[in-house]
């Protein structure tokens, strides 16, 4: 990422941003924070972090907030930031899934532009309605789709498009954690968490929580829409309400196989994500746990493995590395904050400032949470009815 600060050269400032949700014990919550801060082209300045307001201020000032900043509800911040010369201009949104579409139309109607953590949200109707809102008001709108912010993903996706390994056949993702593998939702700290409770997960958890990322990256590195489905999604742990596994057969737009198998229920698993693609000549492979390299297989056997950092690597790649040296490696954090510049370059664009950047159209979109609603549900549709091939909705 080589480029002086766009925000800085157009306004003479960072974009003042704030946030909803995030609280402790949020793992999301710093990872945004510190995402937004680190290419210094947002500043947070006001928050809603929690739906409870004492600890919503409290939690507020706790991360350096001006404590007439911290606000018990959104409306409150709306209303009062809206009031001030030095008001946000941007959301973040990463409360729980059920409060999304709520608050993004808040922020629409608002004119704040919006990063949104994904799912966009639990309904397919509604995902349609806010892509529809955000459109007619004119905002950015941003995904929180993580590994699409990755350096080597996107060396990925820029090799498959340059038609380094031919034409895509087979696609393989596997994306399998562990927290769930008991029922932690009998324990007094398991039943609060949110994401076990399906009223405010949505109509399934595995798909929606990890099962959207699979989704989203087969689009994203292939170039190709995902046509149709064969699902198998359920639970592994007996007495569990919430989905825990997902096995999915796909086919892309272009004839391409694919397969997908998720799960947060796989015991002594740590976020294990590996995607493979299978093309006429050879084949691409990244995983989760080593971030930093890109796997080429040739026809004859011969593996190579390239790392992030080096100059021969994609413009995308290049625009999304900070530490242009081979071996210094980058991950989460950079990742996410890779989304946080897109997002800024796309609300320099609809400001007239600038021309929208391959760095903003390589950002998730509201468009991409629409489409990974219509995954979630045809997945769902295919396992209800004994796995089926079941077309995908149009998204939009």
């Amino acid at each position: 990422m080589s480029e002086a600060n766009p925000v800085l050269a157009a306004l003479g400032r960072p974009i003042r941003l704030g946030i909803l949700g995030g609280a402790p014990p949020s793992m999301i919550g710093p990872a945004h924070r510190m995402a937004a801060a680190l290419d210094g082209r947002f500043s947070l300045v006001a928050g809603m972090m929690s739906s409870k307001p004492e600890r919503s201020r409290r939690e507020g000032v706790a991360i350096g907030l001006a404590e007439e900043r911290c606000y018990g509800s959104l409306d409150e911040l709306l209303a009062r930031e809206k009031a001030r010369a030095d008001g946000v201009e941007a959301l973040a949104i990463i409360t729980p899934n059920d409060s999304h579409t709520a608050y993004c139309k808040a922020a629409f109607a608002a004119g704040l532009d919006v990063m949104v953590e994904k799912p966009l949200c639990n309904d397919l109707g509604e995902a349609r309605e806010l892509a529809a809102l955000a459109r007619e008001s004119g905002v950015a709108v941003a995904l929180t789709h993580t590994y699409s912010g990755y350096p080597m993903l996107r060396e990925m996706r820029a090799r498959i498009l340059a038609g380094e390994i031919g034409a895509v056949r087979l696609v393989q993702i596997d994306y399998l954690a562990g927290g769930n593998a008991t029922l932690v939702e009998a324990t007094p700290e398991g039943a609060a968490r949110w994401r076990l409770n399906p009223q405010i997960s949505g109509p399934s958890l595995v798909l929606g929580d990890i099962g959207t990322h699979a989704h989203h990256l087969v689009g994203f590195v292939t170039g190709e829409a995902m046509a149709s489905v064969s699902a198998e999604v359920g639970t592994l742990v007996p007495g569990r309400k919430v989905h825990d596994i997902a096995q999915i057969r796909f086919r892309l737009a272009g004839g391409a196989r694919g397969r997908i198998e998720v799960s947060n229920a796989a015991a002594g698993m740590s976020n294990v994500f590996t995607i493979r693609i299978f093309g006429e000549s050879g084949h691409l492979a990244w995983s989760h746990g080593a971030p930093n390299e890109l796997q080429l297989g040739r026809l004859n056997g011969d593996i190579i493995v390239t790392g992030a950092g080096r100059p021969d690597l994609s413009a995308a790649a290049r625009d999304a590395t900070r530490l242009l040296r081979p071996g210094h490696p980058e991950g989460l954090i950079e990742a996410i904050a890779n989304l946080y510049s897109g997002f800024a370059d796309l609300i320099l664009a609809r400001r007239g400032l600038r021309p929208a950047t391959e760095m903003a159209k390589l950002t998730p979109s509201i468009e991409d949470g629409v489409a990974g609603l219509a995954f979630v549900m045809a997945c769902l549709e295919s396992s209800a009815a004994g796995g089926i091939s079941t077309p995908l909705a149009s998204s939009l």
